[in-house]
């Protein structure tokens, strides 16, 4: 799904919520995010380290996510590169994922599971997307926009709690 707004989320997330009469579904935080997308590692990619930072062949990048060298400037369906060392499909390229946070700047300094500013005009989106730079589908690679928000180039990823 593409051309999501994290509004329009909202909306569709409180239909199983209600008819489960749960909480469970909601999207991600930032730090979950990224913790799935790195799959246990720290290097930029779930699968090795950045060679190239624009539009030409990385070939760490190139097996695992749609990017603007390789993506012929369209989104693909999913699942056809291959998953970080968790099994997840195109957690960088493709699309850009919305998560639940609201978008500001990092705490100074290494921290666990931070979270974002209580308030601000922008939500967090993460992952890169068919259109970008290899610089932009970092693990770390991160964006805000406001959550009215809605290009072909965003999507999202729907996280269950147990």
């Amino acid at each position: 799904v593409e051309m999501v707004s994290w509004d329009d989320l909202q909306k569709f997330i409180k239909k199983p919520n209600e008819k489960e009469g749960t909480d469970k579904y909601r999207l991600p935080t930032e730090a979950e995010w990224e913790y799935a997308c790195r799959a246990g590692t720290s290097t930029a990619f779930p699968s090795s380290k950045i060679t190239e930072l624009d539009c030409k062949l990385d070939p760490n990048l190139d097996p695992i996510g749609w990017y603007c060298y390789n993506s012929g400037n369209i989104i693909h369906p999913v699942a056809q590169k291959k998953p970080n060392a968790w099994g997840l499909y195109d957690m960088i390229g493709n699309v850009q994922e919305w998560c639940q946070d609201q978008f500001g700047p990092y705490p100074w300094g290494e921290v666990t599971d931070p979270k974002g500013p209580a308030a601000g005009p922008y939500r967090v989106m993460r992952g890169g997307a068919w259109d970008s730079p290899a610089r932009d589908c970092r693990c770390a690679s991160r964006f805000g926009s406001p959550p009215h928000y809605r290009f072909r180039h965003i999507g999202f990823r729907l996280f269950r709690t147990p």
